[in-house]
């Protein structure tokens, strides 16, 4: 079966999202950025997946860095094969105001928060493009800017500029690019479950070309 990478596969939107797919028999491969993360998310794909026949894998590597990244990306693809959907979990999530934080610091979310993505995308899309179909999805949150969390609505204003641009470049050749928007803190058992947010994720990567979002709300 085709399958998904999921980057930023922690405990949960990242984790509930492999799981999901791996419910479906899609091979399922994970990237988190410290060994017991990624290790964790393994276990829990491989019980998703059990009886369905879907393969499972996991790198370790940060979102940051481009080189371990991309690496992680190829060593997926040689165990699984290509994937048909990339999905982009990481984010720097801290509260932050205007003038508080130094240059460095906001260079450092922007990496994680939209460059990490970028670079995924631009590592998976071709392959895609040239075989006429994928998804790639990007966790998004911040539907409207805050000002007690500068940093973060930055990086999610281009997450969605990112998706628009990917959708520009390889919307046409099949490749379905959009945000997945989480109005709320995400807990189990809430309005913001990560098992309910992760089936907007399913939806989007199985709906029709003529129907294709690109940005989904979870409002809660």
């Amino acid at each position: 079966m085709p399958g998904a990478v999921v980057i930023g596969a922690g405990p949960g939107i990242g984790q509930a999202v492999a799981r999901r797919f791996a419910r479906e028999g899609l091979s399922v491969g994970v990237v988190a950025r410290t060994d017991a993360t990624a290790k964790a998310a393994l276990e829990a794909v491989r019980q998703a997946a059990a009886g369905t026949g879907g393969a499972a894998a996991a790198r370790t590597a940060d979102s940051t860095d481009e080189t371990a990244l991309r690496a992680a990306l190829d060593g997926l693809a040689a165990e699984l094969g290509p994937p048909d959907v990339l999905v982009y979990n990481a984010a720097l999530v801290r509260a932050d105001t205007v003038g508080e934080l130094s240059a460095r610091e906001h260079l450092d979310a922007w990496a994680v928060n939209v460059v990490g993505a970028l670079t995924a995308a631009a590592h998976t899309a071709p392959g895609m493009a040239q075989r006429g179909r994928g998804t790639i999805l990007i966790t998004s949150g911040m539907p409207v800017t805050r000002p007690t969390h500068v940093s973060l609505s930055l990086g999610k204003a281009g997450v969605r500029a990112a998706v628009s641009l990917l959708d520009q470049t390889y919307g046409a050749a099949g490749v379905h690019a959009a945000s997945v928007t989480v109005a709320g803190p995400v807990a189990p058992g809430t309005d913001f479950d990560p098992d309910d947010i992760a089936e907007h994720y399913w939806r989007l990567h199985t709906q029709p070309r003529e129907s294709w979002e690109h940005e989904a709300l979870h409002g809660g």
